[in-house]
């Protein structure tokens, strides 16, 4: 799963208490009445525990039956994935096929474009970190099991289960267009059956950060301005953390921008 840090933060405090972590595990095998719900886990801020599950987009509640909307069948799927076990060369993988997009919702900091989930069939498994040089900028998570590629304002998630996560998307004609363009891309290198040679470290400089920067000199981070804080990430010798107007939802996909450019410092 991947999100902006605000939904992420949504989804985090939903599913921080164990009543909500029962009510999505019931979910999970069916669609559940909420007097049934009520049976199952008592009364007690039943309404309140359904209301933090619907505010992080995880269910939905129609006509007295609460459901799991795709974004929390996708969450909860993703909760029981484990990273697959990379691959030393690319035999033996098998081309891959846009399977579906299951969800166009509305980014949290720009109203105007797009999150999308969607699939990619068979799942790249292990030989997924093995394409990370296929792309200018990405870079392989052995945390998640999942490359994640920066192009332009959009950044798109791939998972080894087939999993493919994007933010920033303008439409569904743009999301149907990046999602071939991927998948044309890894299959080439799959037909070739040539393991991507690994590239060159991308070189990042200060302006580059700076343009995801607030631009407002608050000096908050202790810094004179978001110019000189710029710098000084560069040189490593302060953090992101240091600046707390990044935490503002209208920020959202700035820093989730920042942290990927970060890591190739």
């Amino acid at each position: 799963m991947s999100g902006s840090p605000a939904e992420v933060k949504l989804v985090s405090n939903a599913m921080a208490n164990i009543t909500r972590r029962k009510i999505m595990a019931m979910l999970v095998e069916n669609n559940r009445k909420k007097d049934e719900i009520e049976k199952a886990i008592g009364a007690s801020m039943l309404d309140y525990h359904l209301q933090m599950l619907q505010q992080a987009g995880l269910v939905d509640l129609k006509a007295g039956t609460v459901i799991l909307t795709d974004f929390g069948k996708n969450f909860m799927e993703s909760k029981a994935e484990k990273p697959a076990e990379v691959k030393k060369d690319l035999i033996g993988t098998k081309p891959i096929e846009i399977a579906e997009i299951r969800q166009l919702l509305p980014c949290i900091a720009d109203k105007t474009k797009f999150r999308i989930i969607a699939k990619f069939s068979p799942p790249l498994g292990g030989a997924l970190k093995l394409l990370e040089p296929l792309f200018p900028r990405a870079r392989y998570s052995e945390k998640i099991g999942a490359l994640i590629i920066q192009r332009g304002t959009i950044l798109i998630t791939i998972y080894s289960s087939g999993n493919v996560t994007m933010t920033m998307i303008k439409s569904e004609a743009e999301a149907k267009e990046t999602l071939e363009e991927l998948k044309n891309t890894i299959n080439e290198a799959i037909v070739k059956g040539v393991t991507p040679v690994p590239r060159e470290k991308v070189k990042v400089d200060h302006m580059e950060i700076y343009e995801y920067l607030p631009k407002t000199d608050c000096k908050i981070c202790g810094e004179q301005s978001c110019y000189s804080f710029a710098i000084r990430l560069i040189g490593r010798e302060t953090t992101l953390d240091k600046c707390t107007p990044l935490l503002e939802t209208k920020y959202a996909t700035n820093i989730e921008h920042l942290r990927v450019l970060m890591e190739y410092l």
